[in-house]
């Protein structure tokens, strides 16, 4: 009894190695989410063009074959050109598209933070002839006169 439980085990692990090794950690899913459509520019997962049902076939069919996920990746870009790539990759000038939302995002928060900063510091300019600034302010002498005038003009 011992030798045919033994005997089972091992043919159940001599038929499992091989399903374990056709295994390629993808699916084509995953890869239809991450390209667009030539035509319509939407991704695979939401294209209905007839192009984009060529593509998904073509993903299938080399899923299916064992091939890796950037290996088909790849020869859809050298058919497509890097437009198919829903995201551009992270090298060269394509760099720039995923620096500069970052680099956008962090400068407003630095401008917004000293912004709230400054505000709750309650920190106000003075400006000459403001009369909020220090009491009353400073005017010419001869507008002084002519304003006390007027003034007396209208009170007496």
């Amino acid at each position: 009894m011992r030798r045919g439980v033994l005997a089972a085990g091992l043919v159940a692990l001599a038929l499992a190695t091989p399903a374990v090794a056709g295994h390629t950690g993808w699916t084509p899913d995953e890869l239809e989410r991450e390209l667009t459509c030539p035509t319509c520019r939407t991704t695979l997962a939401m294209s209905d063009a007839p192009v984009a049902d060529r593509m998904r076939d073509f993903i299938r069919a080399r899923h299916a074959a064992g091939d890796t996920k950037g290996e088909v990746r790849e020869r859809l870009v050298a058919e497509f050109g890097e437009g198919v790539l829903a995201a551009p990759p992270a090298e060269g000038f394509n760099l720039l598209a995923w620096l500069l939302p970052i680099g956008g995002a962090l400068g407003a928060a630095v401008v917004l933070g000293f912004l709230a900063w400054r505000w709750a510091r309650g920190e106000k300019r003075e400006r000459p002839g403001d009369p909020s600034s220090n009491g009353r302010a400073s005017l010419d002498p001869e507008l002084e006169r002519r304003l006390d005038e007027e003034l007396a003009r209208f009170e007496g």
